[in-house]
């Protein structure tokens, strides 16, 4: 039966979104075409229908899972205040639902190392999304208007801060299996850190 142009483009995400998931969960090398296809309920030749290679696939897949946040993060942002949203994410990213839900959370601290072994298209995929967390996390954590350029301070901040951000995770989910009260200190202690009111700065280049 011949499928639709609607269903077929239903089909290509179907993919992409379970690639996301899959490889957040298990990683690059973890997950196979035929795991890929059955997460979206789909049969093994009909992923080629919509991608090259499996390369091409995890291309995709890699800047698809920089779209907005999900569940984890998104309620806690939605439901902040302006002034409040830095924190909001802060708390959100650093908490135990997002340690034991990587399938659902941020690609940076899922696929950092593996993309970096990979190289090629896929790093490219990945460093886009990463300059593109890094413009939006300035324009939330300062509350800049959009199209608005953070500055060079501003920008510094939120690199600093997401880098702090994904590491803590990376470790706390690296210590979870052996140690449970160890992850979360780490999470505690970097949410605390990350979220303790910062002294108010003067000059050009005061953050807000």
């Amino acid at each position: 039966m011949k499928v639709s142009k609607a269903q077929a483009a239903q089909n290509r995400q179907d993919i992409l979104e379970a690639a996301a998931r899959l490889y957040r969960e298990h990683g690059l090398a973890g997950v196979g075409v035929a795991e890929v296809t059955r997460g979206a309920g789909l049969t093994h030749g009909g992923l080629y229908r919509h991608f090259e290679s499996k390369d091409a696939l995890v291309r995709e897949a890699c800047a698809s899972a920089f779209e907005l946040p999900k569940a984890v993060l998104q309620d806690a942002l939605q439901r902040a205040s302006p002034d409040q949203a830095r924190p909001a994410f802060v708390q959100a990213y650093l908490s135990a639902a997002h340690r034991d839900q990587p399938g659902e959370g941020c690609p940076v601290a899922a696929l950092a190392v593996d993309v970096g072994r990979a190289g090629g298209g896929v790093a490219e995929a990945f460093t886009q999304g990463v300059k593109g967390n890094i413009t939006r996390f300035a324009a939330l954590a300062h509350g800049l208007a959009p199209g608005q350029k953070p500055s060079p301070a501003q920008r510094t901040d939120a690199v600093f801060t997401l880098a702090t951000l994904v590491g803590a995770l990376v470790l706390a989910r690296a210590t979870a299996p052996a140690d449970a009260a160890l992850s979360d200190e780490i999470l505690a202690t970097v949410r605390t850190h990350l979220t303790a009111p910062r002294p108010k700065r003067r000059g050009r280049d005061a953050t807000k």
